[in-house]
């Protein structure tokens, strides 16, 4: 049964908080949140990420990056990434994560790249991603929940 799912990149302030937003959107049932390997603690999501989800009705504002954490970790039923390494690190740091952790592009076999300090397209063509891996996991989670 997946009630908590948990969305993982690097610094919870591009990639983890937009796909977060998407999947809160998706999932108002469940229990969504982000946090960051290496996050940028407290700092609020990118202004991009910002922006182009409230095109699509998502407010991701009042965002504030989080460290992942052991907590975090148990409570998750499903933790979604951005790519195989931070898979493999959580994996490393969480060994009790195999078999919970994947990559949010898994399904479609791609990655999402890290937008953090490029233009604007760059969030955009990480949002396309992010959508498609959203669109992939959604069924899948409400089938288990």
């Amino acid at each position: 049964m997946i009630k908590t799912v948990l969305v993982v990149c690097i610094g919870n302030i591009c990639r983890s908080p937009m796909a977060q937003g998407l999947l809160s959107q998706a999932l108002p049932e469940g229990d969504v949140v982000s946090a960051g390997l290496g996050a940028l603690a407290g700092q609020a999501a990118d202004p991009n990420a910002v922006d182009l989800l409230s095109h699509r009705g998502v407010d991701i504002s009042d965002h504030r990056a989080r460290q992942l954490s052991h907590v975090m970790v148990r409570r998750a039923d499903l933790i979604l990434v951005m790519n195989n390494a931070q898979r493999q690190e959580i994996q490393r740091l969480h060994p009790a994560t195999t078999g919970r952790v994947f990559r949010l592009g898994e399904l479609g076999k791609f990655d999402v790249p890290d937008p953090y300090r490029q233009p604007r397209p760059a969030f955009e063509n990480a949002l396309q991603l992010i959508q498609r891996g959203v669109e992939a996991w959604v069924p899948r989670i409400r089938a288990l929940g």
